[in-house]
């Protein structure tokens, strides 16, 4: 094989610097906490407006960004999300988990979500919507705080205590709610809680009126691979939580913790 001549180096570097610039916009619209417009990307960002032009543009007519064609602001395109359905719904882990998910939701009646970690967040890679004709906002693909949601703190419960404490000491802990958890040693208290008794709470920690329940999926050496939750509104919650929401949701958490017993590599998608 030839070697590489500086001109084909350059260009593959400027190739790669270019891609993580448009990775980059497409990152800034996601996570973005209001409506953002290129004046905004420009800023946040530090590219130079015209790149930043540019860059939108190309992704505009890609189909990965939406433009408001009155206000200018950008929204994440359908190809974009087309692209992130097909992963999600050809998750080896979300198939493995499928059948114990959907008896969990029946059996409560309740929302049941799939979570796994994502550096210091949560994503939820599946949602089975409740029976009841009252519905939750969150989605497929919605990150969420794990210092503020049942699943986060399943997933922190499920860790060794070094890497536990590790994480938790780069989390940012934003209040959502009065009784949102906003310290790492009250968080490391609870989650220890957690841990001895197998299963976590989110007592309308995140959202208001929203109580939820939840649990780890570990790998066969017991380390955390995602974290099943069963959200229930409080006005309706039933009377006796630990046979209603907590007990199903263990049984559906050790079945899924088989299947991936039965398939290592999906133990090992954790860290990628």
């Amino acid at each position: 094989m030839p070697a590489s001549t500086p001109s084909a180096t350059s260009a593959k570097v400027a190739g790669t610097a270019a891609f993580s610039k448009f990775m980059e916009v497409l990152q800034l619209v996601a996570d973005a906490d209001e409506p953002m417009t290129v004046a905004g990307l420009a800023r946040v960002s530090g590219y130079p407006r015209p790149t930043v032009y540019r860059i939108v543009a190309a992704l505009v007519a890609e189909g990965m960004l939406q433009e408001h064609p009155a206000t200018g602001v950008l929204a994440l395109g359908t190809r974009l999300m087309q692209l992130a359905s097909r992963s999600w719904s050809r998750s080896d882990l979300r198939l493995a988990a499928m059948d114990a998910l959907k008896a969990l939701r029946d059996l409560t009646g309740e929302t049941v979500h799939l979570a796994v970690p994502n550096d210091t967040t949560m994503i939820y890679i599946e949602k089975l919507e409740s029976t009841s004709a009252v519905r939750m906002a969150s989605r497929i693909g919605t990150s969420v705080s794990m210092h503020s949601t049942a699943v986060g703190k399943a997933y922190l419960s499920a860790l060794q205590p070094a890497a536990r404490d590790a994480l938790i000491a780069r989390l940012t802990f934003a209040r959502y709610m009065p009784d949102t958890i906003m310290t790492p040693d009250a968080l490391r208290a609870q989650v220890e809680q957690f841990r001895l008794q197998g299963w976590s709470v989110d007592a309308e920690e995140n959202e208001a009126g929203i109580y939820c329940f939840g649990a780890p999926v570990v790998d066969p050496q017991g380390q955390p691979v995602a974290a099943v939750s069963v959200s229930t509104l409080r006005f309706r919650q039933k009377p006796d939580p630990d046979a209603a929401y907590v007990k199903p949701l263990i049984e559906a958490c050790r079945e899924i913790s088989r299947r991936v017993a039965e398939a290592p590599a999906l133990a090992a998608a954790r860290n990628m």
